[in-house]
This record gives C-alpha cells, structure tokens and sequence, in this order.
C-alpha cells in the first residue's frame, strides 16, 4: 500500500532550476489512473501533477450547421502543449489551452474561420479529497482563458472567460479500472458576445496488460445562455471555440470515445482516442481524433 512518503517532494532537479520549492514531485500513489482525453481543455485530471502534454487532434466538421442546415464541413488540425505544475502537496497551476490551428473548413466555416494561434487558458486546481487506501480523488479549481490568440481563428473574443470545475476519481479492482467525472461551468466576462455553457464529462477505463489500456468517455454540453450578439447558426464551438452564437439557448450535445492508452514507464503516457456525436445535434463535431503524450515529473 502507498505511504504518505509517496507525496510529491522537492529533488535535484527542481533545486537546480532555482525554484526554491516552486516545483513538486507527482503524486505516484496514484500512477494506476490514466488522464482523460475527451474535452481536453475542461476535463481535468484530478491527481496532483507535474506534466508537459503536446496533444494533437484532427476535427471535422458536419457538413451542416444548425438548424438552418447552413453548408460547412471541412475540418482542422490544432497543436497544443498543455503542462501542469504541482506547487504543493495538494495546488497546482494548470495551463490546458493553447496551440496553433490549421484550418481547412468549408462552406460558412471558410469565410469566419482561418488558420491562426489559440488563446491560452490557465488557473489553479486544489485537491479537496485524496485517500490512498480507497483509491478516491476529489479536486476542483478554476481556469480563464486569456483572449490573446488569433482573431481570424475567432479567438481573442470580448474580455476572456472562467470555468470553475470540479473533478473527481475512483479506483476499482485493485486498480485495474478506474471511473473519473467532472463538471463545470464556462462563464465569460462579457456574456453579450460569448454563450454560457455548463458541462459533465465522464471516464471509465479498464487495464488489460501492465502497460495498455482501454477507455472509453462521453461528454455533455448544455447551453444556459447565448450571445447578445453574433451569428445564428445555432451552434457555438464546444471546447475549441465560443462562437457567440444567439441562437444556441437550450442547446445540448452529447459526444463518445472510445480509445487506447499505453504506459511504457510509470511517468509516461501515450494515448489515441476517436470521438464521435450521440445526439441528433452536433454543434460543430463531426468527428475527431486525439493523440497525446504525456511525460510526468
């Protein structure tokens, strides 16, 4: 059984770098769970870690949009690198958006949409509930996203936004499976030109070999408020985008993965994932593909 001893701690490595204690060990009583990939940017691990986490993904769009049927489809292709730095025993900083987008939309797409850099999203998350006997995690914490990125990528709207979440896990079968959940609640400053959301994403995984597993997520959008102003599609850009759409209130997206992680040492991960719509409305996904690495301190 793990021992408090097994609690991040300061080494060599991070004296050298002169952080004077800035930088923590991750937790490694919890190296059995694996992070989620579905709605990278808001389902966030609950263990308190140390990582950089290059993620590339591949999305397409429908070929129509909303309910007007307006013609799109196409796809794009973002790069990002999310890392996360254990401050203490139980605080970390998090950073889960950024990145550069390669646009190749269609239709109404290709006229709002255009190759360009993301805005970046970072905050805090605490971890309220950590028992190592019982394999139960519980954090929550907040992030907001900077609108610095590119306008013609339709970032850098308004005055930025907050998602306050919380995110919890829990170990089964000797931790051979593992269930994680969060929910959250995407507000923007400026709620005239941005959409309010609220959002539950749920994990489960299964350990079929000491260095491979298999998971499966779903994630549910909800659309408490849309925009003063902007567009009507009807749609409003789930994790990738806030569109500012006046027409998305009452809106609800449902979406599925299914996917594989390997574990080659107990600080790696490598993952790939394919996701695709449950529900008759689609907001802006087609389908997608996520590939991430993870390489943790």
């Amino acid at each position: 059984m793990c021992a408090d001893s097994c609690l991040p701690k300061l080494d060599s490595f991070a004296k050298k770098l002169g952080c004077g204690g800035c930088i923590q060990k991750s937790d490694r009583c919890f190296d059995d769970f694996i992070s989620p990939m579905i709605d990278f940017v808001h389902f966030e691990d609950p263990r308190n870690v140390t990582e950089l986490r290059p993620i590339f993904m591949h999305h397409r769009f429908p070929k129509q949009l909303g309910p007007g049927n307006v013609p799109a489809g196409g796809s794009l292709q973002l790069f990002a690198l999310q890392f996360r730095i254990a401050l203490t025993k139980r605080l970390s900083l998090i950073a889960v958006k950024d990145g550069y987008a390669i646009d190749s939309s269609e239709g109404a797409l290709d006229g709002l949409l255009d190759s360009g850099w993301a805005d970046v999203t970072a905050g805090l998350k605490y971890n309220l509930i950590r028992n190592v006997k019982s394999g139960t995690l519980l954090s929550a914490g907040f992030t907001y996203e900077i609108p610095m990125g590119s306008e013609q990528t339709l970032q850098a709207v308004g005055d930025g936004e907050f998602h306050f979440f919380a995110t919890g896990g829990q170990r089964f079968l000797d931790g051979n499976a593992h269930v994680l959940s969060s929910v959250g609640f995407q507000m923007p400053v400026d709620q005239s030109v941005q959409s309010t959301t609220v959002h539950w994403n749920n994990h489960i995984d299964v350990r079929c070999h000491d260095k491979v597993y298999l998971f499966t997520e779903n994630s549910w959008w909800h659309w408490t408020d849309d925009a003063d102003t902007g567009s009507a599609f009807g749609v409003s850009g789930l994790d990738l985008l806030n569109l500012g759409d006046t027409a998305v209130e009452g809106n609800d997206v449902v979406t599925q993965n299914v996917g594989l992680k390997l574990k080659p040492k107990r600080n790696m991960e490598l993952g790939m994932a394919y996701e695709f719509p449950l529900t008759d409305f689609e907001d802006i996904i087609r389908d997608r593909w996520t590939f991430d690495a993870i390489v943790r301190y």
